[in-house]
C-alpha cells in the first residue's frame, strides 16, 4: 500500500464509520473497532455459514459502550479489558459458555487474572488481541535521544507537530507513565493532579489528538505531525508503505501495554450458536496470522501466537518489552469515568 492508497483508505474509513452497518450475515451483529472487519478474523465462520457476520462500527471504548448502553442491539462487542467492569455494572453482558470455546484453554492466563473477567458467576470476557501504545516518530527528522524520554512531548521543539490519541485509556497511561506511576488501579489524589497538570502542559504542542490509526497514519506521513503516541497498528501500516517510522517501545519512563477481547451481550438479536462460532473462528491460528499481518498485534491465544516466527513477533514489535510498563487492566470505574470527564476539559481548553 503506498501513500495515495492510505488516504483513500482513510476516507472509505470514514465513510465505514458513518454508515451504520456493513451488511453480511443478518443473523450476527458484531459491534467492532473501525478497520476489523478483516474476513480473515472470521474465515472459520464465513466457511461455516457462506458469509461473514455483520458489521458495526465504533472508534473508542467510551463510544461504543455509549451506543450499547443506550439500546444499540448487537450480539458481539470487542472492547478492551478496563472496560468489561462498566458493561457488567451496567448489567449489559452474560458469561460465555467456555465449554462451547475449545481454545479458550490456551488463552494466556495473565489476560484471565482479574476477577473482573473471571469469578463465581462465570467468564466475562474473552480476550483476543494485545500490543502496546509506545512512541512512533519519524527517524528522518527526530533525533533518537530525543524520543528516549516521554519528555518528549513537552519538547518545544515539536510544538505543534505531535499528536496524541482521543483515547482516555491511552492518554492518561502517558501522563501517569511521565510522572512516574506504573499502576493506575491506585493512583491517589496527588498522582492524578500531577498526571492531569502533565496533560495541561502538553495539550498546547499538540497538532492533533487522532480518534483512529489511519488518521494518524496520514498526519504522519503529510508530516504534520512527526511524534506520536500511536499502537501498533499505525507503525505496521506506515512501514508497509516504506515510510520512515520509528517506534520506542523502551523510553526513560516506560509505555503502556492493552489487550482487547469479546463479550456476549445480554438479550442479544442474533444466533447464540453463530455467536460462539463467530469466537471459535476468531480464536483460531489462522486469525493469529491476519492480527499480525494487519494489525501488528499479537493474539491472545498462546498455541496459535506461537505459529507466527518470533522474527514476525520482533519485526511487528510485540515481542515482550523488557523496560518500564503500566498494563491496562481494570481500575475503578469511578476513576476511570474522572479521567474520561477530565481529559474533555484538558481538550477543551480547561
Amino acid at each position: 500500500m503506498n501513500i495515495k492508497s492510505s488516504l483513500i483508505a482513510g476516507s472509505a474509513l470514514a465513510f465505514a464509520m458513518a454508515a451504520p452497518v456493513h451488511a453480511t450475515d443478518p443473523e450476527l451483529l458484531v459491534f467492532d473497532w473501525a478497520g476489523w472487519e478483516i474476513p480473515e478474523l472470521s474465515a472459520g465462520f464465513s466457511a461455516t455459514h457462506g458469509a461473514g457476520p455483520t458489521y458495526a462500527f465504533f472508534a473508542d471504548d467510551d463510544e461504543a459502550f455509549q451506543k450499547v448502553s443506550s439500546g444499540f442491539k448487537a450480539d458481539i462487542v470487542h472492547p478492551c479489558s478496563q472496560m468489561v467492569p462498566k458493561y457488567r455494572a451496567a448489567g449489559l453482558i452474560e458469561p460465555w459458555d467456555t465449554s462451547r470455546i475449545p481454545e479458550f484453554a490456551n488463552i494466556s492466563p495473565a489476560m484471565l487474572s482479574s476477577s473482573a473477567f473471571v469469578d463465581d458467576e462465570g467468564v466475562w470476557f474473552i480476550p483476543t488481541d494485545s500490543a502496546y501504545t509506545a512512541i512512533a516518530y519519524n527517524t528522518e527528522t527526530v533525533p533518537e535521544a530525543d524520543v528516549a524520554s516521554l519528555a518528549v512531548f513537552q519538547n518545544p521543539a515539536y510544538a505543534g507537530r505531535i499528536s496524541l490519541p482521543d483515547n482516555t485509556d491511552d492518554v492518561w497511561a502517558l501522563a501517569l507513565l511521565a510522572t512516574g506511576v506504573t499502576d493506575w488501579t491506585t493512583v491517589t489524589e496527588e498522582q492524578f493532579t500531577a498526571a492531569a497538570d502533565w496533560l495541561r502542559a502538553v495539550h498546547p504542542n499538540v497538532r492533533a489528538y487522532w480518534s483512529d490509526p489511519s488518521e494518524l497514519t496520514q498526519l504522519m506521513a503529510t508530516g504534520e505531525v512527526q511524534v506520536a503516541w500511536s499502537w501498533n497498528d499505525a507503525v505496521a501500516l506506515l512501514r508497509s508503505e516504506g515510510f520512515p517510522v520509528g517506534f520506542n517501545r523502551t523510553p526513560t519512563e516506560g509505555v503502556t501495554t492493552w489487550f482487547c477481547g469479546l463479550v456476549n451481550i445480554k438479550d442479544a438479536p442474533g444466533s447464540e450458536d453463530k455467536a460462539y462460532d463467530y469466537v471459535n473462528a476468531f480464536l483460531s491460528p489462522t486469525a493469529a496470522q491476519a492480527m499480525i499481518d494487519n494489525f501488528g498485534y499479537a493474539h491472545a491465544n498462546t498455541a496459535a501466537l506461537a505459529t507466527i516466527p518470533a522474527e514476525a513477533l520482533v519485526a511487528a514489535d510485540v515481542d515482550p518489552v523488557t523496560g518500564i510498563l503500566l498494563p491496562q487492566v481494570p481500575k475503578e470505574t469511578a476513576m476511570r469515568d474522572r479521567m474520561l470527564e477530565e481529559f474533555e476539559l484538558i481538550k477543551s481548553g480547561f
